[in-house]
Parts: C-alpha cells; sequence; structure tokens
C-alpha cells in the first residue's frame, strides 16, 4: 500500500498488508501523468523517516527517481532513512540496470519498476545482471508509451509473458500493477488475478480505490472492513493458483476479450469528445 502517513501505514501493516511503499519519484512524473486521473505522491525522503518505526524489518519500500547525476546521493540518504527495497522507475538501457545496482551496492535490496517500452524490448540485455532482487511490471506508463487506451491491455496482449517467462527460470520474483476488490474496478481484481497466477507474479499494489480513496484511517474504518477485503483478495488469488492450466487458459481468452471491449470503448469515448 502506498502511504506516507505513519498511522495510516500501522494500520495498513496491523490489517494484514505486506509492504508500505512510500513514493518519491519526481522528475518527470508531471510531464508524463501531469494531465491524467493519477495520483502524484509527493512524497519526501523524511516521510521514509517518519514511517520507518512503524513497518517491520524487510518491508518499507521506496520508489526514488530516475537515474540523474544526483542518484548516488539520493540512494545515499533513501537507505539512510531506513528504506529495506529500493525501486528503480523509467529505466530504459541495461547500463542503468548496473549503475543503479552498483550505487546500492547490497545495502537495500534493488527492485526494477520495468515500465517503458525500452526496457521491455531489452529485458535478455538486462535480466542476468547480478544483484537483481525483484521486478514490478508497471502497467500505467508502459501502457502510456505505447499509446495503448486502457492500463491493462500490456498484461493480455503477449508483450510481457516473455520477461515472466525468464524472470520465473531465474527464479526473480515479480509482481505486476496494481489490484482492486473483489468484485470490483473496471477489471475485476478476481480476473487481474487469473493473470498473475498465469504468468507468475506474486505482487500488486493495492489500488487507491481499494480504501475507497480515503485519506485517514477514520475514514477507512467507516467505509471497510480492511483485513476482511485483504483476505478475499488473498483467497481470490489462492483459488488462482490451484486453476488447472487449461483453466488458466481459458480464463486468459476471457480477460483478454473484456480488456479489448474495454478499450475499444476507451476508443469509442475519446472520438466521441474530439468529435
Amino acid at each position: 500500500m502506498i502511504t506516507a502517513d505513519p498511522i495510516f501505514a500501522a494500520f495498513a501493516v496491523d490489517a494484514g498488508v505486506d509492504r508500505i511503499f512510500i513514493d518519491t519519484e519526481i522528475l518527470g512524473k508531471e510531464d508524463r501523468q501531469g494531465h491524467l486521473n493519477t495520483v502524484i505522491s509527493h512524497h519526501t525522503i523524511d516521510d521514509v523517516v517518519r514511517v520507518r518505526p512503524v513497518v517491520p524489518a524487510g518491508r518499507l519500500l521506496v520508489r526514488i527517481n530516475p537515474l540523474h547525476p544526483g542518484s548516488g546521493a539520493e540512494i545515499d540518504s533513501v537507505i539512510a532513512a531506513g528504506a529495506d527495497i529500493l525501486m528503480l522507475p523509467m529505466f530504459r538501457r541495461p547500463d542503468e540496470v548496473s549503475a543503479f545496482i552498483q550505487l546500492v551496492r547490497g545495502r537495500a535490496k534493488c527492485c526494477l519498476l520495468m515500465e517503458t517500452v525500452g526496457a521491455l524490448a531489452s529485458f535478455e540485455s538486462w535480466v542476468d545482471t547480478p544483484g537483481i532482487d525483484e521486478v514490478h511490471v508497471g502497467l500505467n506508463d508502459l501502457h502510456l508509451e505505447q499509446k495503448l487506451d486502457f492500463m491493462f491491455e500490456p498484461l493480455v496482449n503477449g508483450q510481457i509473458d516473455g520477461l515472466a517467462g525468464a524472470l520465473r527460470e531465474r527464479h526473480i520474483p515479480f509482481g505486476i500493477g496494481g489490484v482492486a476488490r473483489v468484485g470490483e474496478g473496471t477489471l475485476p481484481a478476481e480476473l487481474v488475478l487469473t493473470e498473475h497466477a498465469r504468468l507468475g507474479s506474486t505482487a500488486a499494489i493495492l489500488s487507491r480505490a481499494f480504501v475507497r480513496h480515503a485519506a485517514t484511517v477514520q475514514e477507512i474504518r467507516q467505509q471497510t472492513d480492511l483485513p476482511a477485503e485483504l483476505s478475499k483478495l488473498r483467497d481470490a488469488y489462492d483459488r488462482c493458483l490451484h486453476m488447472s492450466p487449461d483453466a488458466l487458459s481459458l480464463a486468459h481468452q476471457q480477460v483478454r476479450e473484456k480488456v479489448q471491449a474495454i478499450a475499444a470503448h476507451i476508443r469509442s469515448s475519446k472520438a466521441g469528445h474530439s468529435a
């Protein structure tokens, strides 16, 4: 769950969230997403310091900025603040992966956020880089860069199957995108999770819709039973993991058809607005 509020973070951990995600990435994000209905967090290293005491060891993830001239100092500061896992966004080339890992120097886990066309096209050149602890596939920026209409199109059109297979072969854990509540979302979570099971993904980011966009713990308590919703999500994922290959293949076809229909509807709506 993404939050920089220590009270919120402690509540989420108690409710069963595995990791707290602090998002300090800001370089270039306004240009990429400022015109969209997406959350730009504006978290800081001071937030890492404030949240660190309420998150169990090994479970505080911080997304830093893409590599830039000040990355070394930034990485040092984030690690000193208490980050357990550092996530590198918007990389495109193998040399960026190597540089990131060298700057971390084993002081924290290295997570690559694979969210660009360049990173996807070159994965065979960077996937064997020593020091990669995990990978997360970012569907939002990837679909924007590809000029697709719906975030989940890269999940079902075969683009990330090769990367997923390479990660499974190397026993590198990976996650994909975000997930809403069971039974909710434009593409309901239980359908999304069949793709996670098919590809071998073991992680997802809880979408802001998961907590009804609530800003405080009190608001969440009034609106939802967070432990119960997390339990539903885990149960749904567990059911997907126990599906047969044939059932997963059938589910993949169903999800792909639904995603294609949603994308077509979005395109039609855009055309109507432009007309």
